[in-house]
């Protein structure tokens, strides 16, 4: 295989628009990204990955490429842009399992929307994990593994299309596709700094999309920009000829009118979480520096949500639930053990609905979506968080159905009603961890959702984080033209000790305008030691060959611009050095290391699980000598 033996990039764009001008320019081909996504692969294998089920192997990527042969950019708009798709859609060649190994099939056929996306020249690289059978807004539920949000390895990454926005968010691939019925296409983009665009429902075919309900049922689009989301849905977008589809809204005009009138929830609900309820008014504020839009023509409108929140609670407490039994109505009755419990117990209600029930639903609908129409005389576009509240794993564990039942607040009850949605990154909480809104539209305003993404996005200049296996942390967004407007190249970068928040050496950090990513541990093949006279006093980290012998040890990662890392580099005194540390998710990035000559008599204290606690136990035994 041609890209197997490929020289190994450096580094790479992690955008579409980024790509397609490296191959315009010829610094990079198709066989380079390959290349590097293959070597990259090669160091964590799939079962110790849980945002992949399948990767595709090396015969069907280098048929892909041998496909592209006498192409280029200016003859396929997607030439050579590898992406992902969640495991409910089918491309021929792969299986697929929707998270549930027992129903697992090999698809004759190729869904719709992927044939579209290869024609454009884009390759196919691989299937990703989900909430099984796309049931859940948590991404815990499913036997391949749980991804966590790029961001910390205690919270949840969102599902159901949890895999496709995390091989996203760590730049594996500048796009992926996933469905949203709930809010699967939007809770993972909020909770991994991503956009996150859910079409009109009936825009795009769902021609070999396993159905979740399929008279709801989107793809969506996870990218790291606006105008990436905005190039895929040019290739994807419209009906598929023979195909039904449930709900049809006429296109409307791509531009807004002015004053450009904002709703806002009355109420916004965040169920304690202050850090979000803050990162809100923030964003709030931010409207008066978007450009193009004067801040005098900004219109901000309150909105009752209290009819939207009725219709959110049909999805899962109204009949709508039988069309999620339908779609496994055989697995259901044949083996239902092999559903997972919670995926199980949802589905299972069902039952508890008639036809009766379910024309008395649809009747109400109608009833709330009549209701609704005067808001959308009084106002443009909704903005909501994108999600409430940000889980933590053991909180999801504590109550899979409620913590779950929460994220759906401001998502639930956008595709009963037909409208358009986009989710965008609306900078970090003082925890470090991504805030997200979703603005939202009436059905066939997709075109004018994403040109004011993009003007948001210009505004905000999220930070797009890419932590890739070389460590790379790259910012970008883009312009109101689409243009991609890249800052500095940062490296990622995990401390140990005296570099930590509130330590003696933490100022270095500070003065490299290094920011913040994670905190977070080590994977558990780690030994720390108390380095003796060292001034201020610093650990050792050292990588041990018995893992039984490891621990995961507390770091912090921060993101520091490239052009500082030379300055930060003098500064550090032996034994100790910059290497390669393996994190608790699995991902590589560049940090503290210990030198072996450095480790022979000093004292191990891996066993406090980090250099605060172990100084915390120091503070403590002195003052029990006093």
């Amino acid at each position: 295989m041609r890209f197997t033996s490929h020289p190994v990039p450096d580094a790479l764009p992690t955008t579409i628009e980024g790509l397609l001008q490296a191959y315009r320019q010829q610094s990079l081909c198709p066989e380079d990204v390959l290349a590097a996504l293959w070597a990259r692969w090669q160091t964590t294998p799939l079962e110790q990955d849980p945002a992949w089920i399948t990767r595709a192997d090396a015969d069907f990527l280098q048929d892909q490429l041998d496909a592209l042969q006498g192409q280029s950019p200016a003859s396929l708009p997607l030439f050579g842009i590898p992406f992902a798709i969640k495991d409910n859609i089918d491309v021929e060649g792969l299986p697929t399992t929707a998270a549930c190994p027992d129903f697992a099939y090999l698809p004759s056929d190729t869904a719709e929307v992927v044939r579209r996306l290869m024609r454009a020249g884009a390759i196919v690289v691989g299937k990703t994990n989900l909430d099984q059978f796309a049931t859940g807004l948590v991404g815990t539920r499913s036997p391949y593994g749980v991804p966590t949000s790029t961001f910390s390895p205690e919270h949840v990454s969102g599902g159901s299309s949890s895999g496709s926005a995390v091989v996203v968010a760590r730049g594996e691939v500048p796009f992926a596709l996933g469905t949203d019925t709930a809010g699967s296409g939007r809770v993972p983009a909020g909770f991994n700094n991503l956009v996150g665009l859910k079409p009109t429902p009936g825009r795009v075919p769902t021609h070999g999309v396993l159905p979740a309900c399929r008279t709801l049922d989107c793809v969506s689009v996870f990218s790291l920009t606006t105008g990436d989301a905005a190039r895929v849905l040019s290739v994807i977008d419209g009906p598929m000829p023979g195909e039904p589809v449930f709900q049809s809204h006429p296109l409307q005009p791509s531009r807004w009118g002015t004053p450009l009138r904002i709703g806002v929830p009355m109420s916004p609900e965040f169920f304690g979480n202050t850090d979000y309820e803050q990162a809100f008014v923030r964003a709030l504020a931010l409207w008066s520096e978007v450009p193009g839009v004067d801040s005098d023509a900004i219109s901000f409108v309150p909105v009752d949500l209290t009819p939207f929140n009725e219709v959110a609670r049909l999805l899962y407490e109204g009949p709508w639930v039988a069309e999620r039994y339908a779609a496994i109505a055989e697995l259901m009755q044949r083996e239902p053990e092999a559903v997972h419990p919670v995926v199980r117990g949802i589905i299972a209600q069902a039952h508890r609905h008639d036809a009766v029930a379910t024309f008395q639903a649809h009747y109400r609908l109608q009833e709330l979506a009549a209701q609704l129409l005067p808001t959308w005389d009084q106002i443009d576009v909704l903005m909501v968080p994108t999600a409430p509240t940000h889980p933590t794993l053991q909180q999801v564990a504590a109550d899979p159905v409620g913590a779950n039942a929460g994220l759906g607040t401001y998502t639930n009850f956008v595709n009963l009603l037909g409208l358009a949605a986009l989710a965008l990154p609306a900078g970090l909480t003082s925890a470090g961890l991504p805030f997200g809104i979703t603005l939202i539209a009436p059905g066939g305003r997709d075109a004018a959702l994403l040109a004011l993404g993009e003007r948001w996005q210009s505004t905000v200049q999220a930070r797009l984080y890419a932590l890739a296996g070389h460590g790379i942390a790259v910012s970008s967004h883009s312009d109101p033209t689409g243009a991609e407007v890249r800052s500095a190249p940062e490296v990622a970068l995990a401390v140990v000790g005296a570099h930590l928040e509130g330590m003696p050496l933490h100022h270095q950090l500070q003065e490299r305008q290094a920011r913040l990513l994670s905190r977070t541990h080590t994977a558990p093949r780690y030994r720390l030691v108390a380095l003796p006279d060292s001034v201020p006093p610093k650990p050792g980290l050292a990588r041990v060959t018995d893992e039984s012998a490891g621990r995961a040890i507390e770091v912090e990662v921060y993101a520091m611009p490239e052009a500082h890392v030379g300055s930060f580099l003098s500064l550090i005194p032996p034994p100790l050095g910059l290497g390669t540390l393996e994190l608790a998710d699995g991902t590589w990035v560049k940090g503290f290391i210990c030198e072996p000559c450095g480790l022979a008599g000093a004292q191990d204290i891996s066993h406090h699980g980090g250099w605060r606690a172990y100084c915390q136990h120091r503070i403590a035994e002195q003052g029990a000598t006093r």
